[in-house]
Parts: structure tokens; C-alpha cells; sequence
């Protein structure tokens, strides 16, 4: 009897330790998988940071990259590779077809690369954003460096990773000088740069040893659909339309509020999810606020339309396109030709099609029911009462003497009545002979009798 308590006892401390699963009684292991099947920039960049940090929430005991790409952004891709190599949990990749440039860089981060048939790896020159010329040379050097250290951390030949960059770097019997190196699978096998070929991500498991686990695919939360969502550029061309018809209302109604709210919400909603992804920038939000600023002077301080207006809008159309493509401070060499393309069309289609409307909507808004309620649409004529005239217009036309001098406002005297007036900046001496021309205002406009 004691041995049988000695024994559930034990059972009992056994699993009721912390942290014990009955994952962890039968041996299973947690693989977290995430795929790389675009190009490397923010979006990208975001989407490995939060993979991890769900990875090691999960204590998933090994990290799987199930990859397919050409490259991308330089910086980007830095993030990526030092987020891996800093990783607490086994690194593996599985090359799918394509790991260039970029993508060969965030491969030779990982413990471990395993290779489909018919994949490759390497072609790391760095080119600019439409894809053809190389980048000029402080760029080159700098992925030479990533390179070099990275395969370096990992154990692999670091020249050969340096001549995936640079075609003047030789590797005796390997490569010569006006070529970089792309391994092929069995190439990559042969001088380290991959464990073994495998067909699948399931087979680079087993490759590990494994066999006895299961598999976590990362899958974006509700906040990242939203995220991405808004960052669809139909969305976006949207909530640009509210921008600035929600300005133009709110300058044609003032004190209303609703277009104003409608416009505030439009912006918070653009540039949020761009900002979170690292694509908008705070500069560019706040080009896109002086924008605003000096619109708003040129309407309600500055008399007429220039200089201001112009600059006004510039920032505001600046500030939106910039604030969708990955560009560092006006430095356009790794953004995308395709992408900068959008972000223009997206701008300036959705700007013209906003005045359009305007120019059809706006005369025909008093005309809605629901206006009403928010809005008064309606004329105070003077026929209904409604006038700004201190005074009753049977004034009009009447003859006094200016019972003060006028500079040009006094008093004038109107039989035997005082009245406050003021003439249209001439000057009437004490006694002149007046007559009213106008009784609109607080006081009557006179000129002077000769």
C-alpha cells in the first residue's frame, strides 16, 4: 500500500510540474513554420519580427522558414538576418526554388538550409529598385559585410558568401572574376551551404532528426488582417477621396464638424497601418501635416491663392504617396519601380476623382434630408426678417450734417437724431452736409455733400 501511494505520488509531481505538457511527456516536438514566398521589405520585415515572438511565446522548439524569393530592401533584410541569428530557439530553412540576393542572406542566417531539387541560392549583388543596374558600391560593401559576418556566425566559408555579392571576389575552383556564385542544390550540398535536398518541409524536419512532432504555421491575427486590409491601395485610394472631401466640406460648412471628423478618421486609418509596417515614416506624416497647415492659411489667412496654397498641396500629395513606399528620405534606389507606380496612380487618381465629385455632389448637398439635420441649408433672406443692419433701411438716402468730425468714423446728425457712421476713408469735417448710403453693419456709411 505504501509503495502504491510512493508511486501516484511521484506520477502526481511528476506531471504536475510547471511547464510539463503531455506534448512534453511524449516527446513531441512544437516546429513553428513561417513562409517567405515574397519580396523582402517592412511588410516582410513585420511579418518575421511577430512570428517570432509568437514562436518563443508558444515555446516552439524550433523556428522553420519555408522560403521562395528574389530579394528585396538591404535593410530590411539586415533586420531579418539579425533577428534569426539572435533567435533563442533552432533556425532552419527550407529553400522551396529561389533564395537570391536578400533571400540568400536570411538563409545563411539559419542553423540549418536544406534545399528542393531545382533550387538555388546566392545572386546577392545588390541592384537597384527597378531591378537592372547594380547599386553603387557603399551599398555592395555593405552586403559584402552582412555576408562575410553572417556566414562567419554560422560556420560557413565566408569568401564564398562575400562572392555572392561581388564578381571581382575568385574562388579558386568555384567561381572567376565577372561572376557572382549561385549554388545550385547540389553545389550549395558540396561546399556547405545546405545539410541536404529534400522535396518538402515535413522531409527537412525528419532531416533534423525528428520524428515525432507537429507543426505551427504562423497565420496573421485579427489586427494584422485589418492591417493589411487598409493597406489594399483600393482602401487606400478610398479613405484619400474622404481626405479631402471631408476638407473641402469642412471649409465650405464650417462649424459642422462631421466632414472634419470624417477627415481626421480617413487619415488616422491611412497612415496608421503604413507606419505600423514601417513604410510611413514620421518625416512624411509630418509633411503631410505642414501640408495641411499651409492650406489652411492660405484659405482663411492669406488673401488669394499662391505660393502657400501650392506648397499646401504639394505636402499633402507628397506626404500620402510617401507615406506607401519604402523610401528613406527621398532615396528612391531600392523602392520598387512597380510599387512607386501604384503608390502615384493610387494619389493622384484618387485626388482627381475626390475634386470631381466634389464639383458634382457639393451643389446638390443642401438638396439631402440627411444634411438638414447637421447643417442649416436653408437662406435667412431679408424678406423673412433676417438682416445685419443696426439700423431700419428707411434711413437710406436720408441728409444730416456731421455732428463730428469723421476719420473716418464719428457721429452724424440726422433730424435731430445722432447716429454712429462712417465714410468710405474720407475725411468729413464738423458741420459738412452727409448722406447715407448704406444702413448694413452697426453703423451708417455716409459720404460727404458737396
Amino acid at each position: 500500500m505504501k509503495s502504491l501511494i510512493l508511486i501516484i505520488s511521484s506520477l502526481f509531481t511528476f506531471f504536475c510540474t510547471p511547464g510539463f505538457s503531455m506534448q512534453d511527456s511524449l516527446g513531441k516536438k512544437t516546429v513553428y513554420l513561417l513562409e517567405i514566398m515574397d519580396n523582402i521589405d517592412p511588410r516582410m520585415n513585420r511579418k518575421v519580427m511577430l512570428a517570432l515572438e509568437d514562436a518563443e511565446n508558444k515555446n516552439a522548439d524550433y523556428f522553420l522558414v519555408h522560403m521562395d524569393t528574389y530579394g528585396g530592401a538591404v535593410n530590411d533584410a539586415d533586420d531579418i538576418r539579425t533577428m534569426i541569428l539572435e533567435a533563442e530557439i533552432p533556425t532552419m530553412v527550407f529553400i522551396d526554388k529561389d533564395a537570391a540576393s536578400a533571400g540568400a542572406l536570411i538563409s545563411i542566417a539559419c542553423d540549418s538550409i536544406y534545399m528542393a531539387p531545382g533550387a538555388s541560392i546566392g545572386a546577392a549583388t545588390v541592384v537597384m529598385g527597378g531591378g537592372g543596374d547594380a547599386a553603387p558600391d557603399k551599398y555592395q560593401s555593405y552586403m559584402r559585410s552582412m555576408m562575410r559576418s553572417t556566414a562567419e556566425a554560422k560556420g560557413r566559408n565566408p569568401k564564398i558568401a562575400e562572392a555572392m555579392v561581388d564578381e571581382k571576389i575568385e574562388v579558386e575552383g568555384i567561381s572567376q572574376s565577372g561572376s557572382v556564385i549561385t549554388f545550385s542544390t547540389s553545389e550549395a550540398i558540396k561546399y556547405g551551404f545546405c545539410e541536404a535536398q529534400v522535396r518538402s518541409v515535413d522531409e527537412a524536419i525528419q532531416r533534423q532528426g525528428i520524428d515525432n512532432y507537429e507543426i505551427f504555421e504562423y497565420k496573421r491575427d485579427t489586427t494584422e488582417h485589418i492591417i493589411a486590409f487598409f493597406l489594399n491601395p483600393a482602401v487606400s485610394g478610398f479613405l484619400i477621396l474622404v481626405i479631402f472631401a471631408g476638407i473641402y466640406f469642412e471649409i465650405q460648412t464650417p462649424g459642422v464638424g462631421f466632414p472634419l471628423a470624417a477627415s481626421i478618421t480617413a487619415v488616422t486609418l491611412y497612415f496608421i497601418p503604413y507606419y505600423l509596417t514601417g513604410l510611413a515614416e514620421n518625416w512624411e506624416i509630418v509633411v503631410f501635416i505642414l501640408g495641411i497647415v499651409l492650406l489652411a492659411l492660405e484659405l482663411f489667412v492669406i488673401p488669394g491663392f499662391g505660393v502657400a496654397g501650392i506648397l499646401g498641396i504639394i505636402g499633402i500629395l507628397t506626404g500620402l504617396t510617401l507615406g506607401m513606399i519604402p523610401n528613406d528620405f527621398f532615396d528612391f534606389t531600392f523602392v520598387p519601380s512597380g510599387e512607386l507606380f501604384v503608390a502615384l496612380v493610387t494619389v493622384i487618381l484618387a485626388a482627381v476623382i475626390a475634386v470631381g465629385l466634389i464639383f458634382m455632389v457639393a451643389p446638390k448637398v443642401n438638396q439631402w434630408k440627411a444634411f438638414r439635420h447637421i447643417a442649416l441649408a436653408g437662406t435667412q433672406s431679408k424678406q423673412e426678417g433676417f438682416t445685419s443692419s443696426w439700423y431700419s433701411d428707411e434711413l437710406l438716402g436720408k441728409e444730416g450734417i456731421a455732428h463730428t468730425r469723421l476719420m473716418p468714423s464719428g457721429k452724424i446728425l440726422i433730424e435731430e437724431e445722432v447716429y454712429d457712421a462712417h465714410s468710405r476713408g474720407q475725411f468729413i469735417d464738423k458741420g459738412e452736409k452727409v448722406k447715407v448710403i448704406s444702413t448694413e453693419g452697426t453703423s451708417l456709411t455716409v459720404k460727404k455733400i458737396s
